[in-house]
């Protein structure tokens, strides 16, 4: 399948820090379901070591549909909403499988409970905007495939969620492996991302700070 040629190249990040494999079978079972509130699975662990079935309540899926609100009347101004609801998504997520401490990168962060690495950030953000478009919040962009930045010739190997503007074709990468969880997920131009972007707010490369900032506090702030 085409996807797998884009996928498992960053969870070797991880065999440093955490004593899993990545487990292809489920992360290509999970990335062919049809998510829905009432169902859907996402992975945490590196490369999907470990993976939960959730369900989203309504007044939970209500946050997040608040953000939609008004609908956008063009493409650029739904990508922010999407990034916004990505962000709102981890936090709901993260209360429910343990994940609300994901810290931004994969590099030294083994000391945080359901730290993800850039396969699950890809496979979750990918199901969330799967929930986003079936349940009608997205109305300019469709959802692509994920792919893989660098193959260890030219970077580390990094991978990201992908969406295109359905008017302009444009490819858009849909990435929150650069924040801790909770904050808006960054989207920018696929050909910027592939070419090695990093967001400068990042945290990702800065000196850590000794206690994690609530999820209210991280929460949408891009």
């Amino acid at each position: 399948m085409k996807f797998l040629t884009n996928l498992l190249f960053c969870s070797f990040l991880l065999v440093s820090s955490f004593p899993t494999q990545a487990a292809l079978a489920d992360i290509t079972r999970i990335f062919h379901q049809t998510p829905t509130l009432k169902q859907f699975e996402v992975c945490q662990g590196g490369g999907c070591a470990q993976s939960n079935q959730l369900t989203i309540g309504e007044a939970e899926w209500s946050s997040v549909a608040q953000i939609f609100k008004p609908k956008a009347s063009n493409s650029a101004d739904e990508r922010l909403q999407i990034g916004k609801a990505i962000g709102m998504l981890e936090q709901i997520v993260g209360a429910k499988n343990g994940t609300l401490s994901d810290r931004a990168g994969t590099f030294d962060n083994s000391e945080y409970k359901g730290q993800l690495d850039c396969n699950d950030e890809a496979i979750n953000t990918t199901t969330y905007l799967r929930l986003l478009k079936s349940n009608g919040l997205m109305q300019f962009h469709e959802i692509e495939d994920m792919r893989t930045r660098n193959f260890f010739f030219t970077g580390w190997p990094h991978s990201t969620a992908v969406i295109h503007d359905i008017k302009t074709g444009e490819r858009f990468a849909v990435d929150s492996w650069f924040y801790d969880n909770g904050h808006a997920a960054a989207i920018v131009p696929f050909a910027t991302w592939k070419a090695g972007y990093k967001p400068d707010d990042s945290p990702i490369g800065k000196p850590k700070t000794t206690q994690l900032a609530s999820p209210q506090d991280n929460n949408l702030q891009k």
